[in-house]
C-alpha cells in the first residue's frame, strides 16, 4: 500500500482539494485528513481568464508561466498543511502525490459512431491541457509525484475524460447496483456502474461552471450560495428548450466537455436576457435535464443516485435532480463516502495506479481502445 495524498483543482476554480489515503491502486485502505485552501481572488480571476485565452496561449507566454507558479505553490502549501494534519492525528508519512493541475482547455476528438472511440480509421487528434509544474512540486515537497493523467488517452483516441470512474467502482464494491455517481462540478459527469460491475461514464452537460459565472456577472457573487438566486426564479421554458436542442446531449458517450464548451450557446439561446434570479434557475434547470438526458444511454436505469461536488450543496439543484430523475438522489454522504474530498481522494489512488502501471481509462468510460495505463511519475519513486 502507497501513502498518498491527492490533489485537485476543478473547473470551479476555487481552490486546491487535498486528501491523504492509503492505497494500492485497487483497494482503499485508511482514509486520512482532508483540507480545501481557496484560491485568493486574484489567482482565481486569472485562472478563469486563462480559459477564455487557452486556444491562443503558447507554452512559454509570460502571463500563463506566472499563473502556473502561483497554482504550483498553492498546491505545495495544500500538501505541507496537509502533512502536518496527518502527523499529528495519524503519525503517517507521504509516499507519493497524485497533481491533477489545472485543465484550461480540453478539446477531445470526436466521439465515432455507435459511441466508441476506438478503430482502425484516421483518428482526429484531440487536445486536453492541464497546467501545474510537477518538477517544482516535488522539488519543493520533496515527494514523487504523479502528473499528466489525460493525455496518453486522448492520444489513444480516448476522450480523456471522466477519470475518477475506477475510483467510484472501488468505493461502491458493496453498494445495491445498477447505480449512478454523479459528480456536479464545473461540468457534470455520471459514472453508471451495472449489477455486474460494468462500467460507463461520461460528462453530462455544464453544471456549477455557467452558473458561477452567472452570479458574479449578474449579482456580483461567487457563486449562488445556498440556490438563493435559482430558488428566487422560475427557468424560462424557451430558452431551456432551445438549450436543450444542443447536439452534445443526443450524441451517445464517450464523451466530453471544455468548461466554455456551452457558453456560445447559453448566449444563443437569450439566458443572458434573463433577470438574475430567473437566469441562476434556467441554469439550474438545465444542468438537472442535462443529467436526465444522459440517463437515456445507460444499459439499464440506476437503483439510486449518489451526488457529490459542490452542486450537491445547492438546494434548488439537488431539488430539480429530484424531479427529473427516476430513483432516489441522495449525497454520496449517505454511502459514508465524502463528497467534498471525492475527487481529491479519487487522484490518490489514481496516482498509485500510475505508480503500478495500472489502467487509468477503458472502452466505457473515454473510448480508450483497451484498459490503458497512462500517467507520469517524477521522483524517489521512479
Amino acid at each position: 500500500m502507497l501513502r498518498t495524498i491527492g490533489l485537485m483543482s476543478g473547473t470551479s476554480l476555487d481552490g486546491v482539494d487535498a486528501a491523504w489515503i492509503e492505497t494500492d491502486g485497487e483497494m482503499i485502505g485508511r482514509v486520512g485528513p482532508t483540507l480545501t485552501l481557496p484560491y485568493a481572488p486574484a489567482l482565481r480571476r486569472d485562472l478563469r481568464r486563462l480559459l477564455d485565452l487557452a486556444e491562443g496561449l503558447e507554452p512559454g507566454d509570460a502571463f500563463l508561466a506566472e499563473c502556473v507558479a502561483r497554482l504550483t505553490e498553492r498546491h505545495a502549501e495544500a500538501v505541507q498543511r496537509l502533512r502536518e494534519q496527518v502527523w499529528e492525528q495519524m503519525r503517517e508519512e507521504t509516499d507519493l502525490l497524485g497533481f491533477h493541475g489545472q485543465t484550461i482547455l480540453h478539446r477531445p476528438p470526436p466521439a465515432r459512431p455507435g459511441g466508441n472511440a476506438a478503430g482502425a480509421e484516421a483518428r482526429v487528434p484531440g487536445r486536453t491541457w492541464q497546467v501545474g509544474d510537477a518538477m517544482a512540486l516535488s522539488r519543493r515537497t520533496g515527494l514523487s509525484v504523479a502528473y499528466d493523467f489525460r493525455s496518453a488517452d486522448v492520444a489513444a483516441g480516448g476522450q480523456g475524460a471522466p477519470l475518477v470512474p475506477v475510483v467510484h467502482a472501488a468505493l461502491a464494491r458493496s453498494l445495491p447496483k445498477p447505480l449512478a455517481v454523479l459528480n456536479l462540478g464545473g461540468v457534470g459527469n455520471v459514472t453508471w456502474i451495472g449489477a455486474d460491475g460494468a462500467l460507463l461514464a461520461f460528462d453530462t452537460g455544464p453544471a456549477n461552471g455557467p452558473l458561477d459565472d452567472w452570479a458574479r456577472k449578474s449579482a456580483g457573487r461567487d457563486y449562488d450560495k445556498d440556490g438563493r438566486l435559482a430558488l428566487a426564479g422560475q427557468a424560462d421554458g424557451a430558452v431551456l428548450a432551445r438549450l436543450m436542442a444542443h447536439p452534445y446531449l443526443a450524441a451517445p458517450p464517450p464523451k466530453s466537455l471544455d468548461r466554455l464548451d456551452f457558453d456560445r450557446a447559453l448566449k444563443e439561446a437569450g439566458a443572458g436576457e434573463l433577470s438574475p434570479e430567473d437566469g441562476a434557475a434556467t441554469l439550474v434547470a438545465f444542468s438537472a435535464v442535462c443529467v436526465a438526458a444522459a440517463a437515456r444511454h445507460f444499459p439499464d436505469p440506476p437503483l439510486h443516485w449518489l451526488v457529490c461536488g459542490g452542486g450537491r450543496r445547492n438546494p434548488a439543484m439537488m431539488r430539480a435532480l429530484a424531479g427529473v430523475l427516476e430513483g432516489p438522489v441522495r449525497p454520496v454522504e449517505v454511502a459514508g463516502w465524502n463528497g467534498d474530498a471525492l475527487e481529491a481522494q479519487a487522484f490518490g489512488v489514481l496516482a498509485a495506479r500510475v505508480a503500478r502501471r495500472l489502467p487509468l481509462t477503458f472502452p466505457g468510460t473515454t473510448g480508450a481502445p483497451y484498459p490503458l495505463p497512462g500517467g507520469r511519475l517524477l521522483g524517489p519513486l521512479l
